[in-house]
């Protein structure tokens, strides 16, 4: 179980901490063709969605591998999960069902990360 959380844990913080990197540090114009609907989110959550998954991928590992609080990774594998349910929501809203495949994946394997950081 602990080889299953570290290899999930890893992957889902690499993920999040290049996506909300980019979420944090691209203007809309370098986000747009990878991220439509940055122009229907204002800016500043557009930068808070990025710094919530760089502090979600962080709050993945960090917790675990130094022993300090190691509850924060559940909760961060919570949050992420949460996110995905956000994204979900959007794409929804914005009538692109088709585009929910990679949240919906994003979304479980969170939901496992956490179960496993529990187990």
């Amino acid at each position: 179980m602990d080889v299953a959380y570290w290899i999930l844990a890893g992957l889902l913080a690499l993920f999040y901490a290049y996506a909300g990197g980019k979420k944090i540090a691209q203007s809309p114009d370098q986000l747009r063709p990878m991220m439509g609907w940055v122009d229907q989110v204002p800016l500043p959550l557009v930068r808070t969605i990025g710094t919530l998954e760089v502090l979600g991928a962080i709050g993945l590992i960090l917790p675990k591998l130094t022993g300090i609080l190691p509850g924060l990774a559940i909760a961060a594998a919570i949050g992420l999960a949460l996110i995905q349910v956000g994204g979900i929501a959007l794409h929804l809203s914005r009538g692109e069902a088709r585009l929910i495949g990679l949240n919906i994946v994003l979304l479980v394997l969170a939901a496992v990360t956490a179960w496993l950081a529990v187990a």
